[in-house]
């Protein structure tokens, strides 16, 4: 069966993140937006855990169901670490997310993690765990769990960060590396990127949305095509079987918020070959920069740029549709026309991947306005302008210029 996961997101209870992420939520979003499997989040929480067990029930493949009336989403128990230690002199910050088979496990875990860290502080706990220490508890709990390095490029918390980061999977986990079959993109870079790094190319590349808030959800995803079970989508991935895993749904890595090298406080953003010019020091105020994913990428890379490796799994790119109907409004996605329209379209035509990804472009024409139609063309060719994230900005998506954006009503005016 071809279905949509998307594995990491966040509950109510971790920092900065919506009230509203709560399951029943959870469940309505992910069918609005066309994903049949979606990570819990923050198992280690005491209070978010006791809800899962709760409202939950298991399917007996793995994965779990709202009990009572839902739209149909499975949840499969996930969570994400924060391990901050020091390592070979230096302060080392990686954040690992954690897949669980069942309730049994995640209990185990809890109560092992907890002799560790204050599990109540936060969703995403941190721990003073070495990252190969965390891998060994885990996996002698439960050797079916799937440990996964997230958002490996970003500057801070990430396995290849510029700043917290390692040069090699074996440094940071050492023995245990031949356990780790997957990793995350994260949103500021995207597989062809990890792609010319060797340590990247040993892991299956796997895309989340690590979202905070309900309509976050899906922002990036996996899509696969086997039974709906927790073994079959952990075979896939690490088998990387591409007629089971057939692709991941990536956000534009430019979009990202830490794809350019900057200093926010300055309002400096410059690319990898800017920054050498000023010894990776802001031209404003001389501090360091915080380096992009971009920077490091070339950094650790051992391929050139548009390589690819030979068992790769595919991916697409999105701009969140209510983005694109922003855009063509010429207005901000939070306001009640955008909104509007974003429901109007998945109630006349389906789920949002199935509007941004598989509708022909003959059949949304007759469906949509002209130019909203074309829109959405164009972020399926990548005929975008973007401005790159940079130091915890994101970066800003134009699909037309305002000049186009203008020709576009002029024309469905004279169509």
């Amino acid at each position: 069966m071809k279905f949509i996961a998307d594995f990491h997101i966040h509950s109510k209870y971790s920092r900065a993140t919506s009230r509203e992420m709560e399951l029943e939520n959870m469940d309505k979003w992910a069918f609005l937006k066309g994903i049949k499997v979606l990570g819990t989040g923050d198992f280690t929480h005491p209070e978010w855990f006791k809800e899962i067990k709760e409202k939950l029930e298991p399917t007996g493949t793995g994965l779990y169901k709202l009990k009572g009336e839902s739209k149909g989403t499975l949840f499969l128990l996930t969570t994400e670490i924060s391990c901050i230690y020091s390592k070979k002199g230096r302060v080392r910050k990686i954040h690992i997310l954690v897949f669980a088979p069942n309730f049994e496990a995640v209990e185990k875990i809890n109560a092992r993690l907890s002799l560790v860290g204050n599990l109540k502080a936060d969703g995403r706990p941190i721990l003073g765990l070495d990252a190969r220490e965390f891998v060994e508890i885990i996996l002698n709990i439960c050797n079916n769990c799937l440990i996964v390095p997230a958002h490996l490029m970003t500057p801070w918390f990430s396995l290849f960060g510029s700043r917290s980061g390692f040069d090699s999977l074996n440094e940071c986990f050492e023995d245990y590396s031949k356990y780790i079959f997957a990793g995350e993109t994260g949103l500021s870079a995207d597989p062809s990127m990890l792609w010319r790094i060797k340590d990247a190319r040993e892991m299956c590349l796997i895309s989340n949305s690590d979202a905070h808030s309900l309509t976050k959800i899906g922002r990036e995803a996996n899509v696969f095509d086997t039974e709906l079970s927790y073994d079959a989508i952990l075979e896939a991935i690490k088998t990387r079987d591409k007629s089971k895993f057939l692709y991941t749904i990536e956000f534009f890595p430019e979009e990202g918020k830490y794809h350019y090298d900057g200093h926010r406080l300055c309002g400096v953003r410059l690319s990898p070959e800017e920054s050498k010019k000023y010894n990776n020091l802001c031209p404003r105020c001389a501090k360091p920069l915080t380096l992009g994913v971009l920077n490091r990428v070339e950094q650790l890379s051992d391929k050139p740029v548009g390589f690819e490796p030979e068992d790769k799994i595919p991916f697409k790119k999105i701009v969140p549709l209510v983005e694109i109907i922003a855009e063509v409004e010429g207005t901000s996605s939070l306001t009640k026309t955008v909104q509007a329209e974003y429901f109007n379209l998945i109630s006349k035509l389906g789920p949002e991947f199935k509007i941004l990804l598989d509708i022909p472009f003959e059949e949304l024409k007759e469906n949509i306005r002209p130019e909203l139609a074309q829109a959405i063309l164009r972020v399926r060719e990548g005929d975008l302008k973007i401005e790159p994230g940079y130091d915890g900005v994101f970066g800003k998506v134009r699909i037309f210029s305002k000049e186009r954006s203008q020709d576009l009503i002029r024309q469905e005016t004279l169509f």
